[in-house]
């Protein structure tokens, strides 16, 4: 795609500075864009850099200065940035057409416009909306539903009777609707509980590559709109996602455990079942956060087990002393010992 850098700037919501008519065709890191690039920086530190690159024109947040650059002024330069490469770049193609060795239920109900590629299965019922791509060796299962506008990369797998909403996509490898891990214990046994239910992801969703979403036990798993999730996560039944949260690589959500909006989960966190992150919450890298715990709106935590944020940074202090303190205890006892010796 091309743009006039004004008509660029309009359309993310910048204000233009300088030469208005400069062409912009795509988008790079400043040492290694073209004349053609768009670039951006959002600190001071990275101005030699901006200034260094051959690309003519940035965006920058107010209060820093490039010369001899147009300018794209925008409040968020990294958020600015990130609508203008929507605009710039187009997505690479996960299939075009419907390829011969797709495999298709007669009773499949699949858009003209939706793209299935090599090797894919369809399932009876399904419904594929306008515009999606279905990968190479995907699986759509009986009674799914996929919505418009939606990319689901190679080797996917969508069990039976999913919900998927509009603009979603769907990295390599990811399992959707798998039995969630739930079981009754009686009789020197382990009795598997029904999981019946399904998997709901609303709008806007991206799920990474070879992340794995239990469908619900009696309940569904429910993952809302705008929700951002890494590759290598783990999501349990019954789980609920609210609107706009992320969720980093390597984390595990066990059964019934509730998220709120725009939550913010960091990499390698564990938060066991029946636990609760309320709107706005963080939980830091590597949190543990055990069973039925309540994480409140808007609080930081950290550690294992998760503890707000202040605190873990006191104790952590005192954890780094702690070879420090034994030595000074082990000299103490040693003359307290020395004292009641002579005694």
């Amino acid at each position: 795609m091309k743009y006039a850098a004004k008509d660029l700037a309009n359309a993310i919501g910048a204000v233009i500075e300088r030469d208005a008519s400069v062409e912009v065709t795509g988008v790079a890191a400043p040492e290694r864009a073209s004349s053609g690039d768009l670039i951006f920086v959002d600190s001071v530190k990275h101005i030699a850099r901006a200034e260094a690159s051959a690309a003519k024109c940035i965006v920058l947040p107010p209060g820093l200065t490039v010369g001899g650059k147009t300018v794209l002024r925008a409040e968020n330069a990294k958020v600015a940035f990130a609508k203008a490469a929507a605009l710039l770049r187009e997505p690479s193609i996960i299939a075009n057409g419907i390829h011969p060795t797709a495999v298709i239920a007669p009773l499949a109900k699949i858009a003209p416009s939706a793209s299935i590629g090599p090797y894919a299965v369809v399932g009876e019922d399904a419904r594929i909306g306008q515009h999606t791509q279905i990968g190479a060796h995907c699986i759509v299962g009986a009674g799914s539903w996929i919505g418009d506008d939606c990319r689901i990369h190679p080797r996917v797998t969508l069990y039976a009777n999913m919900r998927i909403g509009n603009r979603v996509e769907i990295h390599a490898g990811a399992v959707v609707g798998a039995d969630g891990f739930g079981y009754a214990y009686g009789e020197g046994r382990h009795w598997k509980f029904p999981q019946v239910g399904i998997v709901e992801i609303g709008d806007d969703v991206e799920i990474g590559a070879n992340t794995t979403i239990d469908r619900g036990a009696l309940d569904d798993t429910r993952i809302a709109d705008g929700v951002k999730v890494d590759n290598l996560v783990h999501v349990g039944h019954n789980v609920q996602i609210g609107a706009h949260t992320v969720i980093a690589a390597q984390t595990g959500i066990s059964g019934s455990s509730v998220l709120g909006h725009h939550v913010i989960v960091g990499g390698q966190v564990g938060i066991a079942d029946h636990c609760t992150l309320e709107d706005n919450s963080i939980a830091g890298a590597q949190a543990g956060i055990p069973t039925g715990k309540t994480i409140r709106s808007g609080q930081v935590v950290w550690g294992t087990p998760a503890r707000p944020l202040d605190r873990f940074k006191e104790q952590y202090v005192w954890f780094a002393r702690l070879p420090e303190l034994g030595a000074r205890i082990k000299k103490l006892e040693g003359e307290l010992e020395a004292k009641l010796g002579k005694s």
